[in-house]
């Protein structure tokens, strides 16, 4: 079997990587709540912005207000009832909807 990496090209990958480490670490976080204000929305709001989400991707495509997630969120809760709103894990599809039985 042939070694198709060289050790010195290890060597030259375990060093980029570990720059690209290091140099993420000089990244600047942006403080971006002055910016929202009103409503922040929940885990109800997510699971009705996945459900409305292939409309709102339309409506992307003609408007610049119209976003697919709302900024103004409030984390993982909002995420997961995105994530359960646009079916995203398959719970509305499968075997079951498809009213084949057997």
């Amino acid at each position: 079997m042939k070694n198709f990496i060289k050790p010195s090209g290890i060597i030259v990958i375990l060093f980029m990587l570990t720059s690209i480490l290091f140099l993420t670490g000089c990244a600047n976080k942006e403080l971006i709540a002055p910016c929202l204000t009103g409503h922040t929305y929940g885990f109800l709001g997510g699971l009705f912005h996945g459900f409305i989400a292939p409309f709102d991707l339309i409506a992307m495509l003609f408007r610049n207000d119209v976003t697919v997630y709302a900024p103004n969120n409030n984390g993982a809760w909002y995420a997961f009832g995105f994530l359960l709103g646009s079916g995203g894990w398959g719970f509305f599809g499968g075997k079951g909807s498809s009213g084949k039985r057997g």
